[in-house]
């Protein structure tokens, strides 16, 4: 089979920091699924792992990618929800294999049947950023997705971004006042088209803005930048007991002590693939919170994400993508469909 991958560590202006290469086709386990990959999307992460590789050469290269849609080929002996031919979606496991491939194995509890409404293209948009936001806003922040907690703040730090895209509109759903963070004219367009109720700028100081605003402190936060940027920011911002979720991990220590012990917070991190990594009992769950997901978007009440569709999956368009992840002006999702 076809596969991208990569063997060391390269600037996304060099050619070879992804290359094409044939491999075998993988053989699913006993819980697995094998899975003809029809599209995929980019993340950040895909460009973090690259990164990650250094300068020691990888035989074979390293395939990358973890958002996908396609057709299953083969179930494992234990698979008792899948059968050849359903059409699924899942972001699978950031320890194994990724998806920039024909081919490729996957666990089958951390997947689900893709929309039936949606092509795969759009599907592919959505796993890891959706249960990414799933899990922080329901599982991490404590929200109630059913309204409790309606009417009550919550500020989003880069509303735009790919879990940005997905935060937004499940937050609104969940009947949030959602305050959303964006600079540029076509980022703020689009978190009003996600549901954002307010748009205030990251690149001037956000307290006075949310003072505009009438806010004098948010019930919950989700920064999805900077964690280091924003958090004397967030420490003034966040109500007493309030609750604060991160996602992007710290380069240097951050002081948690006072002021913010004086609030009581609740600080919470969400990483996707902590349930996949650790093999928690629950793992089980990113395949039901996608079946969430699916019924969402066959319903109307989600909506399609990617904000740029490549027709071929190949090296140059998968190249075009991590630069954009890489220099931060993508906004929601990019997505490849179909090998060449």
């Amino acid at each position: 089979m076809k596969a991208i991958g990569a063997r060391q560590y390269l600037p996304v202006s060099n050619p070879d920091c992804l290359i094409e290469f044939e491999t075998p086709v993988p053989q699913p386990g006993p819980m697995d699924l094998l899975v003809r990959v029809e599209a995929i999307a980019v993340n950040p992460v895909d460009t973090k792992i690259r990164r990650l590789l250094g300068d020691e050469i990888q035989d074979p290269p390293r395939i990358l990618g973890w958002d996908a849609s396609g057709i299953v080929e083969a179930v494992g002996t234990d698979v008792r929800d899948f059968r050849d031919g359903d059409e699924v979606f899942y972001a699978g496991n950031l320890m194994r294999a990724g998806c920039n491939s024909e081919f490729q194995v996957v666990d089958s509890r951390l997947v689900a049947k893709k929309p039936s409404t949606w092509s795969h293209s759009d599907a592919a948009a959505l796993p890891l950023v959706a249960i990414t936001a799933w899990e922080l806003l329901f599982e991490r922040m404590g929200i109630d997705p059913g309204g409790v907690d309606r009417e009550k703040e919550i500020l989003i730090i880069n509303g735009a971004g790919g879990v940005g895209s997905a935060v937004i509109p499940l937050a609104a759903a969940a009947g949030l006042r959602v305050v959303a963070t964006a600079s540029r004219p076509v980022t703020r367009a689009w978190c009003v088209k996600l549901g954002a109720s307010e748009i205030i700028s990251h690149h001037e100081e956000l307290l006075p803005q949310s003072d505009a605003l009438g806010i004098s402190g948010y019930p919950f936060i989700a920064n999805l930048h900077d964690t280091e940027a924003y958090w004397e920011a967030t420490c003034d911002l966040l109500a007493p007991l309030g609750t604060l979720g991160l996602i992007v991990e710290t380069k240097n220590p951050v002081h948690i002590g006072n002021p913010f012990r004086l609030k009581s917070p609740r600080i919470v991190w969400e990483y996707m693939g902590t349930r996949a990594r650790l093999k928690t009992p629950d793992m089980n769950r990113q395949g039901e919170i996608l079946k969430i997901i699916a019924g969402l978007c066959d319903s109307g009440k989600f909506p399609r994400i990617s904000t740029r569709v490549f027709d071929r999956i190949n090296t140059e368009n998968l190249r075009a993508a991590h630069h954009a992840m890489e220099s931060g002006t993508a906004h929601g999702k990019w997505v490849l469909q179909g090998w060449s």
